[in-house]
């Protein structure tokens, strides 16, 4: 009987990173839960334990550290001898005009969002690479493809992880290792609560259709189950994507409109 797949995820003790945990335990995959809070991870691990009896290994690690995130790459190989899959969840929520937002606030975003799914690609990608298998998710954003007022440095995170994932897609050609960039538009988790606000004027809050962090966890299995090279969480959002860079003019308008809307 061969050995259940060996999943690795970042930002796991919460919203979209717990659920996904959830969904690989139910499908019996081994499971190492990465985030900074240790305790909550250890409390979903007995969780996930004693509901599915799966085995588990919970790592506190802040993925702006390098050294961090290869301990625990490292850890996972020693626990369970190899990495099937890779989820980089870890990342939060900026939001204020840019001229509201600090350099340091902005600096700091981008070394959790992008530098920190950096760290973890390069960390698994030699392992990978030698068993000649494996997938890496990345969970993105919609707003990695077209962004709105006060979304600036937020947006900008996920454009450059949009852009990562399209270049390491290219480079793993004949690997045997695959990756899917997710793209969540607003979902129900602590994520607006919890985001870093710059500018007074504006409340974070969900921009069209919400979904539950469950139906990103399905979505992230099932990238990983039939590889695809990205996954839209809301398809008409696809669409306005297609018809923001036919008719970029009406995009613009759209952009100003609403944030002529937010100011009154």
């Amino acid at each position: 009987m061969p050995a259940p797949p060996v999943v690795v995820i970042t930002g796991a003790s919460a919203g979209i990173g717990r659920a996904t945990a959830v969904r690989f335990a139910r499908e019996g995959a081994a499971v190492v839960l990465a985030a900074r809070s240790r305790e909550r991870l250890q409390r979903l691990a007995r969780r996930l334990e004693e509901r599915f009896g799966v085995e588990t290994l919970a790592i506190a690690c802040d993925v702006r550290d390098r050294e961090q995130v290869d301990a625990l790459v490292g850890a996972a190989l020693a626990s369970f001898g190899r990495i099937d899959v890779l989820v980089n969840n870890a990342g939060y929520g900026l939001y204020g005009r840019m001229e509201d937002t600090p350099d340091e606030a902005f600096r700091d975003l981008l070394e959790t969002n992008v530098l920190g799914v950096h760290h973890a690609v390069r960390a698994v990608l030699p392992h990978m690479r030698r068993q000649a298998s494996g997938h890496i998710v990345n969970v993105g954003s919609v707003v990695g493809k077209r962004s709105w007022p006060y979304h600036g440095a937020y947006a900008a995170s996920k454009f450059a992880l949009t852009g990562l994932t399209q270049a390491l897609r290219g480079e793993l050609a004949g690997s045997g290792v695959s990756v899917t960039l997710v793209l969540p538009a607003s979902t129900e988790t602590e994520f607006f609560a919890n985001a870093r606000t710059y500018s007074s004027e504006y409340t974070p809050a969900p921009l069209g259709p919400v979904q539950t962090p469950g139906q990103v966890a399905r979505a992230i299995v099932r990238s990983v189950q039939r590889p695809s090279p990205e996954v839209h969480m809301q398809p008409l959002m696809r669409i306005a994507h297609v018809l923001a860079e036919v008719f970029p003019g009406l995009t613009a308008w759209a952009s100003e409109l609403h944030y002529r809307w937010l100011q009154r």
